[in-house]
């Protein structure tokens, strides 16, 4: 166990170096010059010139990596152009906003997917089932930003049920969360029906309608939880996701989170900022996969002799 957990820390730090080393990379390819941004369209080519030595954007592109990586090691992630702020006072500062819209978003995605994927399954080639799958299919396929317009316009707007946008209160929550688990359900869904009509199919299911258990009972206690493993796996995934997918969710709904932290960086080309915020994200994915390998045997003993 502590031999794969050392080798999942080695290729968790080269994952997150190469994505470190492509970002900046990426970043700096860009027409797009950060010190011009600051400066202004008015400034002078002198005071820009200043501003791109301060910044230390005048370096050859190899070095600025260098001591990128140099300060990242000992936990900085450097300082905001725009903001004059720390990148990690501004990614804590934003983070429990975007933790809880992640976790409302898996929470909604993963009970409606496991339960209209178990809906499917039980009512095979049915209506219902047939019903549930273009449904699926409809959310899977639906830009994250038209299901927000949608569900302001409706929901917000129309019906007045909710706030149009906003932070602190569960009604704040709701319309973000399932703009952001909307998407996820369909998947779950299609992935829960698949794995329940093949665990239904199995001898120990047919030996437990034999002994003349109820539905209910071989559907709760034997075939949803063997059903249920590749949903843990997909979760681990999803947490990544979901750090990536919320820039489009906050912006619409003015989340306080580091997606629209990201957005604004953007716009800015606060380099530090973008750079946090993509490793955060590809941090969470490391995290949330190893999570899901964590807990996967805990469900399942089988695959703790695999």
């Amino acid at each position: 166990m502590a031999q794969i957990l050392l080798r999942r820390l080695i290729q968790s730090a080269l994952i997150l170096l190469g994505v470190a080393a492509i970002t900046f990379l990426l970043l700096y390819a860009l027409p797009a010059d950060p010190a011009r941004m600051i400066a202004g369209r008015s400034a002078t080519a002198q005071t820009v010139a200043n501003i791109r030595h301060e910044l230390g954007l005048d370096q050859p592109l190899v070095l600025q990596f260098l001591y990128y990586l140099g300060g990242l090691l000992q936990g900085d992630l450097g300082r905001s152009y725009a903001q004059k702020t720390e990148v990690w006072t501004l990614i804590a500062a934003r983070l429990p906003a975007t933790l809880t819209l992640m976790a409302a978003g898996i929470l909604v995605e993963v009970l409606l997917g496991m339960t209209l994927g178990t809906i499917a399954a039980l009512n095979r080639g049915r209506a219902v089932d047939r019903l549930v799958m273009m449904s699926a299919f409809v959310g899977v396929s639906a830009p994250q930003f038209v299901v927000a317009l949608l569900l302001l316009y409706v929901f917000a707007a129309t019906l007045g049920w909710f706030p149009m946008s906003g932070y602190g209160t569960l009604s704040h929550v709701v319309l973000p969360a399932l703009t952001l688990g909307l998407l996820g359900a369909g998947w779950y869904a299609r992935m829960v029906r698949s794995s329940m009509i093949d665990v239904l199919n199995q001898d120990y299911v047919r030996t437990a309608r034999a002994k003349g258990l109820s539905g209910a009972r071989i559907v709760f206690r034997h075939a949803l939880p063997n059903a249920v493993l590749p949903v843990i796996a997909m979760i681990g995934i999803d947490i990544g996701q979901f750090m990536g997918g919320v820039v489009v969710v906050e912006a619409v709904y003015g989340w306080p989170g580091i997606g629209q932290l990201a957005w604004q960086a953007i716009q800015q080309v606060d380099v530090p900022i973008i750079m946090g915020v993509t490793l955060t994200s590809a941090l969470a994915i490391i995290l949330g996969n190893l999570i899901a390998d964590l807990v996967a045997p805990i469900v399942d003993p089988r695959i703790r002799s695999h």
